[in-house]
């Protein structure tokens, strides 16, 4: 027996009575995440997969198997509901899937939060907290991916930068909506952390690299029973003025909770949910609106040339069995191109805001007349660190690597930054930079090296403990 089985079957040993299999299926589904939407991803991660899925119940649980990695030095990728987009939770080198979704509890609400376990559904989260008695008329979670349904809350705050809700409530990492996250470390006699304040950015967006999110503590606001809303333009540069000049207006004369404009070649990927609710000669922008400031987003929709053709509640969408707003928006419109046609990927992208004015429209209008179909334009309108921004995730049709790179630097060549969602790396993605404070930690949290190996270049081999 080689020496990483005889390791496997001494961890095996070790957590006895914990939920385990090394079923092929199962280690196949749960070794895997949407990096597919990525064509070099899809090329780079294929066949990588955990030798053992791991599902505790509890954090007690949570730190037998985390002892037992660090003593027989097994690598361990968290994994929550698999939605992340770039490989979050495709293990490189093997080793141990630990699935978080056992722990699945809403520990306490209270007016304005709530502390809950990390492996539980945003959907189901989100109920909970519409539903619990702690205010009257219910709180809602500040924002969610567009995989609210299957995603998990945990997962979210460990991959995730922003979502539905973000045009109202800012990103994930603005002081105050992510208030506490307890992590247990990867040590033969495991730690439990709490961090508090701006300390919780040191695992934020870590892709699970330096330690095991266990509960988190998130800010909530009265519940609203959102308008999902369709508005039709005659031009993508009108939609984009309309989503421009009501960014800035949310939260003094308008109140929305998504503001997504896609043009009108998306249309075909909606056409057999929507119909007419999104023809092909109108570009769209999908919302959500307060139902108490409906009036004036309609009035704003009229100066800007645009009509409504749908709003729906939540409620009455499922009645009439039509997707919310959310995911015809953000990363949902990468998934639901992909479903007609397979050879679409696409870009993440941030553009300078003027205030007053927002975007350079201009500009976007010669990036479309540049690309032509190759390119289909798609923004999403939100707030960061007080101020207003608009990322673009446009689709790309993919021919290769050099061509898509090629189109990454003229985006950068144009002024915008790009998030490049076609690589595994924390650095070589969003992050543009080692996070020093991310690294210090991880030398606390996980000393040997063992969460999620290659996900990030600020830690080298040599940085581990023997």
């Amino acid at each position: 027996m080689s020496d990483r089985a005889l390791r496997l079957q001494a961890f095996r040993q070790a957590i006895a009575g914990i939920a385990c299999t090394d079923a092929g299926d199962v280690l196949d589904a749960k070794s895997s995440d949407y990096h597919w939407y990525s064509p070099l991803l899809k090329e780079q991660l294929a066949g990588k997969r955990g030798e053992l899925l791991v599902r505790p119940a509890n954090e007690a649980e949570v730190i037998r198997v985390a002892a037992a990695c660090a003593k027989q030095r097994l690598p361990l990728t968290v994994r929550g509901g698999g939605t992340g987009n770039y490989g979050q939770c495709v293990p490189l080198e093997g080793g141990v899937i630990l699935d978080i979704t056992g722990l699945d509890r809403v520990l306490e609400v209270q007016p304005g939060s709530v502390l809950c376990e990390a492996g539980i559904l945003i959907l189901a989260l989100e109920r909970a907290v519409r539903a619990h008695p702690a205010m009257p008329g219910g709180q809602e979670l500040l924002m969610y991916p567009s995989t609210r349904d299957i995603a998990t809350i945990g997962g979210f705050i460990a991959g995730g930068y922003g979502g539905a809700g973000t045009v109202r409530n800012g990103i994930l990492k603005d002081p105050g909506n992510v208030s506490l996250i307890r992590v247990v470390t990867l040590e033969e006699t495991p730690r439990v952390i709490e961090l508090h304040g701006a300390d919780i950015q040191k695992v934020h967006h870590a892709y699970g690299t330096n330690g095991i999110i266990t509960q988190l503590r998130l800010a909530l606001k009265p519940a609203v029973e959102w308008v999902h809303h369709i508005a039709l333009f005659p031009g993508y540069a009108d939609a984009l003025r309309f989503g421009c000049e009501a960014t800035e207006a949310v939260g003094t004369s308008l109140d929305a909770f998504l503001l997504t404009a896609v043009d009108r070649r998306f249309s075909p990927f909606y056409r057999s949910e929507f119909g007419d609710r999104f023809p092909a000669d109108a570009d769209a922008v999908f919302s959500m609106v307060h139902p108490a400031r409906l009036g004036r987003w309609r009035e704003l929709l009229g100066r800007h040339g645009g009509r409504e053709s749908m709003a729906l509640t939540e409620p009455q969408l499922r009645d009439q069995g039509l997707s919310p707003a959310f995911e015809c928006g953000w990363n949902h419109t990468t998934l639901m191109a992909l479903r007609s046609d397979p050879t679409w990927t696409n870009l993440q992208t941030v553009h300078a805001w003027t205030p007053g004015r927002g975007i350079d429209i201009d500009l976007v209008e010669r990036q479309m007349a540049r690309y032509g179909d190759e390119v289909l334009m798609h923004h999403e309108f939100g707030r960061n660190a007080g101020g207003c921004v608009s990322f673009g995730l446009p689709l790309v049709s993919y021919f290769d690597r050099e061509r898509l790179y090629e189109i990454i630097r003229e985006h950068e060549a144009d002024g915008c930054l790009v998030f490049d969602n076609h690589v595994v790396t924390i650095e070589d993605g969003g992050m543009k930079t080692i996070d020093d404070a991310q690294i210090a930690f991880k030398r606390i949290a996980d000393p040997h090296g063992l969460m999620n190996p290659g996900k990030t270049r600020g830690w080298l081999p040599s940085s581990a403990v023997p």
